[in-house]
């Protein structure tokens, strides 16, 4: 039976006719299939990752090496999904020179860092889509073996839910809040729709 948080998923389709290759912003949440808490545990706001929890953590963070044009912005894991900002920050993503410096829509005050790997697009545009899709097999493999060597908590049929969520960042005030709701994202783990302990869940 499909759960009610891969329902709503299922519900928020991309944009007809959008091109998720296109120079911008997007927001994303990535949940766990059957909503399983496999990457730590939350104690009064606070997210203590467990190792599965760090390594998703740094494939995030190792986006932007990997793939060139491609930058990242506000980011948390939970228990049970990630939320985070995707810039594609150029229409030459995935084949603009080597080095190239990073240039947001917006005013990102992060630290900017340019693409030091970068991976064969066939000489197209990495689109929003191919990101995620490219995070979530990447971070299933690296969870597999950790299942394997470490004795990770197993997950069914596969790790990640087969959509995401996300939103398409527009303006200076739409970063601004999306930032705030993902940094504040630990404090309303209680309330949180993702919480299998959350009442309104069950």
């Amino acid at each position: 039976m499909m759960r009610d948080c891969e329902k709503r998923y299922r519900r928020s389709p991309r944009l007809p006719g959008y091109d998720y290759s296109q120079s911008g912003a997007y927001f994303v949440t990535i949940c766990t299939n059957d909503r399983l808490c496999l990457f730590g545990d939350l104690t009064d706001g606070v997210m203590s990752l467990n190792p599965a929890g760090d390594m998703v953590c740094k494939a995030w963070s190792e986006l932007p090496e990997r793939y060139q044009g491609v930058n990242i912005d506000a980011f948390v894991v939970m228990p049970n999904h990630v939320h985070g900002i995707i810039v594609l920050n150029s229409i030459d993503v995935g084949t603009a020179p080597r080095g190239r410096p990073y240039s947001s829509p917006f005013t990102v005050d992060d630290n900017d860092r340019q693409p030091q790997g970068v991976a064969p697009t066939d000489g197209l545009p990495m689109s929003l889509p191919d990101i995620v899709h490219r995070l979530k097999s990447w971070t299933t493999k690296l969870y597999s073996d950790g299942v394997k060597q470490y004795e990770w908590t197993p997950f069914h049929d596969r790790l990640w839910q087969h959509n995401y969520y996300e939103h398409v960042i527009r303006n200076e005030s739409d970063l601004h809040r999306i930032r705030q709701y993902i940094l504040e994202n630990p404090a309303a783990w209680s309330n949180d729709e993702e919480n299998p302990n959350n009442p309104r869940n069950r």
